[in-house]
């Protein structure tokens, strides 16, 4: 079977199952009416794997290593966003605190594949 680059990548793979929790808080904030939230939240999370499955069609490491950087800044716009629906009450704190854990680390995995992207653009 055919498959993508992208399918194939453990950082798509824990990106597409956090996106996944992240959509699941975005429909209650739907089901709250807070309509801003939920798109905003969609779209900052869909950005992330997006991004990564994007990059890893380029035909060089150091443009993959571009869209990583975007996939990155997602991964902090989604934290940006959790944590004012947590100051809103509209979740409590263990779904931010367990969402910010999972985010972080999703951070630090695309910016050390990154930066090994970018190791070997120097040589």
């Amino acid at each position: 079977m055919t498959r993508f680059r992208f399918e194939l990548m453990e950082i798509w793979k824990f990106a597409s199952e956090i996106s996944n929790h992240l959509f699941d808080i975005a429909d209650l904030l739907t089901e709250k009416k807070k309509y801003r939230f939920a798109e905003q939240l969609n779209a900052a999370a869909m950005s992330i794997t997006n991004n990564i499955a994007e990059g890893s069609g380029s035909y060089s490491d150091k443009d993959f290593a571009n869209f990583l950087n975007i996939a990155r800044r997602s991964t902090f716009e989604c934290a940006n966003i959790i944590a004012i629906t947590f100051m809103r009450g509209y979740i409590p704190e263990e779904v931010k605190e367990k969402h910010f854990e999972k985010l972080h680390h999703l951070s630090s995995m695309i910016s050390n594949f990154r930066k090994t992207l970018l190791k070997t653009t120097d040589k």
